[in-house]
């Protein structure tokens, strides 16, 4: 009784060391195209301590119909800006502080992070207010 032996094994691996060599140069470049939007803070050190004097302090206030609020005023966000770099010109350790209402559009939120973050402000802040009693969510 003979036995025929078949030489396809090697043809099999081959072809799939070369599935696997497209495999990875598909994923190197997919990964190439994975671009990441958003906005960087950066955050303070663990064991850092800032002290920041309250006339360093500039607080800004988004209500719930998201327009700016400074010094008991609306503000647009170009005079938003413009007290910020006036106020920075003035204090070097200048902290911006944003005091946000919950109904308020987070995309307002999102645009005046950036406004500061074009603003070179090192220190931000911001905070959602706390709702009134009685008030609907």
């Amino acid at each position: 009784m003979k036995i025929k032996l078949r030489r396809h094994a090697a043809l099999e691996s081959s072809a799939f060391s070369d599935l696997a060599f497209l495999l990875i140069i598909y994923f190197i470049v997919i990964a190439g195209f994975n671009i990441n939007q958003g906005f960087l803070l950066d955050l303070p050190k663990k064991d850092s301590v800032k002290t920041v004097p309250k006339e360093a302090l500039l607080r800004f206030r988004l209500d719930a119909e998201g327009v700016i609020h400074f010094g008991g005023r609306t503000v647009s966000s170009a005079e938003a800006e413009d007290h910020i770099q006036a106020a920075r010109g003035t204090s070097p350790n200048l902290a911006v502080v944003l005091t946000v209402a919950p109904q308020s559009p987070w995309q307002n939120v999102v645009s005046f992070v950036d406004l500061a973050q074009k603003s070179s402000v090192e220190s931000f802040s911001f905070s959602m207010e706390k709702p009134v009693e009685g008030e609907a969510r």
